[in-house]
């Protein structure tokens, strides 16, 4: 957050420092960005995605946890936990984000389907990690992406 909020260029990207997400996408990312919002990696949108380093338990709970974000906000996304992102500085700055943990996942689009931006998935595949172990915890990290998702629907519903 404090990264994309010190951004002075006109595009930024969430990519892991482990060496998992590969940079080699990112000129493919950054053509479809200047007609969009945001460009969302997906290990799971065919053909061309997927993961060396997911496994049985993690992609279980990116199919929920997608699964819950398209059906109750409506999104068009193909894989909600993996933060390999390229956006629009200003659309960044615009969604005012507040998680520093796994949330920053769903918060994201959420928030910019929420303000209406738009966006677009792209198959990317997921690589061993150079460095780093996984951080996540699937039953802690888990419940909180879940308490974000049910805070952002009840936020939507009252706004109605």
């Amino acid at each position: 957050i404090e990264g994309i909020n010190n951004v002075k260029t006109d595009y930024c990207c969430i990519i892991n420092a482990d060496g998992s997400m590969d940079p080699k996408y990112l000129d493919e990312m950054l053509k479809e960005c200047t007609h969009k919002d945001f460009v969302f990696g997906s290990r799971y949108q065919k053909p061309g995605g997927g993961s060396d380093d997911d496994d049985f338990i993690t992609s279980l709970g990116n199919f929920f946890f997608t699964l819950a974000g398209n059906i109750l906000f409506n999104l068009k996304i193909s894989d909600i936990l993996y933060t390999f992102i390229l956006g629009k500085t200003n659309s960044f700055k615009e969604l005012n984000l507040s998680n520093g943990d796994f949330r920053i996942c769903v918060e994201i689009p959420i928030k910019a389907k929420i303000k209406k931006m738009t966006y677009v998935c792209l198959p990317s595949f997921e690589r061993e990690r150079i460095g780093g172990k996984k951080k996540v915890n699937p039953i802690k990290d888990g419940l909180l992406i879940l308490s974000e998702i049910v805070k952002y629907f009840f936020k939507s519903k009252n706004k109605v």
